[in-house]
């Protein structure tokens, strides 16, 4: 099972809220460029990143006449990293779907513009392919929930999903809010529910991991289940893997990376 550790962005810095809530917020690292040039040393694969910034309160910020965001730290984020990067938050427009694109991005995460815009994804999907377009299903209690989670939208989970399969969609990140942030491990029974009604998306499951047991957990779902990643965030920066020790996680802030560019060596080549 592909794991995808997740870098969360709120101002600039790393950061992982509990349950979705942003008065529960941690700030793990402030030097993004430096976690994520860890992570690839670690042998990442494929890397989750969240715009918490711009997944919040899009409507007042637009209002306001400005959108806070943190798309130029992804933009350094993909440049640095010879590695897909994955991004979600606050695409509401193919605009900006074309910006993240543009930043680098390889994969890009649609949200709240799944559920009050279906039709956008449908021109995703015809320009970009299945590839690199994902829908996220954020839910609480079986409801797809909006606007970084702060908003309930009426809408199952389960119903979304199939209406984004005919789309044309192939993938879901499904993150469960109650379980997200709180080590609770994930929820297999959500996951196993979504998957028995799918055809051909796969799921990448997301919130609750704690630890090695919960990905045992997910890998013996099966493949009726359609679980074939889990994005793992907390749990890393909690230092809750055993093989951590072994790293250099634990002194990241005397580690020199900046001989680890791996964006160097791949446009070199």
């Amino acid at each position: 099972m592909l794991i995808l550790p997740a870098i969360d962005l709120r101002g600039g810095q790393i950061v992982r809220l509990t349950q979705g809530e942003y008065d529960r917020e941690t700030v793990y690292f402030d030097d993004p460029i430096k976690m994520v040039r860890l992570l690839r040393l670690m042998n990442t694969k494929v890397l989750h990143v969240v715009d918490l910034d711009a997944a919040r309160g899009v409507e007042a910020s637009e209002a306001a006449g400005s959108r806070p965001n943190n798309r130029d730290v992804i933009a350094r984020i993909c440049q640095e990293l010879d590695i897909p990067v994955q991004v979600g938050g606050g695409i509401r427009t193919m605009d900006d779907l074309r910006e993240v694109i543009k930043a680098g991005a390889a994969r890009v995460i649609l949200g709240t513009a799944a559920v009050r815009n279906p039709d956008l994804v449908d021109e995703a999907l015809a320009t970009y392919g299945c590839s690199r377009i994902v829908v996220g299903i954020d839910a609480k209690d079986g409801e797809v929930r909006t606007e970084g989670w702060l908003e309930g939208s009426g809408v199952d989970v389960v119903d979304l999903a199939l209406d984004m399969e005919r789309r044309g969609v192939r993938r879901f990140v499904y993150t469960d809010i109650a379980r997200d942030g709180t080590f609770e491990g994930p929820n297999v029974d959500a996951y196993r529910t979504l998957g028995s009604h799918l055809e051909k998306a796969k799921i990448t499951a997301s919130g609750g991991v704690g630890g090695y047991p919960d990905l045992v957990a997910l890998q013996t779902l099966g493949p009726d289940a359609r679980v074939d990643s889990v994005i793992v965030g907390k749990a890393f920066y909690e230092k809750r893997f055993p093989c951590q020790q072994f790293w250099c996680w634990t002194k990241k802030e005397d580690v020199d990376l900046d001989c680890l560019s791996t964006a160097q060596l791949r446009n070199a080549a």
